[in-house]
């Protein structure tokens, strides 16, 4: 289609995001690519408030914000944990639940959600599934965008294991594994390549932003 949007070495791309962990992730992603990387932290661009209810509409908001604000197209991730124990929470308000009086502290949201399992007598492994959802907004400041959608489904452990990774990562154990993100490599938890569909939540959209936007190939 000629509305697409497309990405070609060189060309800049503005990850939508002041998050240091998921900056830190999506250039390791975007590694090999040639694209000129910047994030809107980086930029000084303001933080637009996260009003939407779902994945979608939050990871548009900042990409579009992104997009318009540096002039260029951006590219945003909104993700989250689901607790089926907990009817989805904390979902898009995950970053909230780690929300203190001086920042966020995800060792406080990790702890929230361990306390709502407890009050909700989720005790066993089969009691505490959930997923690491995350979705890819691609925008342009023409108001153009374009979507990817990545899921992993795992176990809620406790305590937290492993220093790896960012967030919500300790205390989840995804399925298939004995360790949890925050115990494993970020080659492993990302374990993408070219034709594959990638480990992590974040990775499977990854590799479907890839295919569609760069053409699938990587160069190094």
């Amino acid at each position: 289609m000629a509305d697409k949007l497309t990405l070609r070495r060189g060309d800049r791309l503005v990850l939508a995001t002041h998050n240091a962990g998921k900056l830190k992730e999506f250039k390791e992603l975007l590694d090999g690519f040639g694209l000129d990387i910047v994030s809107a932290g980086e930029l000084g661009l303001p933080e637009p408030d996260e009003t939407g209810t779902t994945f979608i509409d939050n990871a548009r908001i900042k990409a579009h914000a992104a997009a318009v604000a540096a002039g260029c197209i951006a590219l945003a991730d909104d993700s989250g944990l689901a607790v089926d124990a907990l009817d989805g929470k904390p979902g898009v308000y995950t970053a909230n639940w780690a929300e203190t009086a001086s920042g966020r502290d995800f060792s406080v949201g990790m702890r929230r959600v361990e306390d709502a399992l407890q009050a909700a007598g989720a005790q066993g492994p089969s009691d505490r599934s959930g997923s690491f959802n995350a979705t890819l907004c691609l925008a342009h400041p023409d108001g153009r965008d374009q979507l990817y959608v990545g899921k992993i489904d795992g176990t809620i452990v406790w305590p937290p294991r492993g220093v790896l990774g960012h967030g919500f990562d300790p205390v989840f154990m995804p399925k298939g594994y004995d360790i949890t993100f925050g115990e494993m490599a970020p080659e492993v938890k990302h374990s993408w390549a070219p034709g594959e569909v990638g480990l992590s939540h974040r990775a499977k959209a990854f590799s479907k932003f890839v295919d569609d936007v760069l053409g699938g190939g990587v160069e190094h």
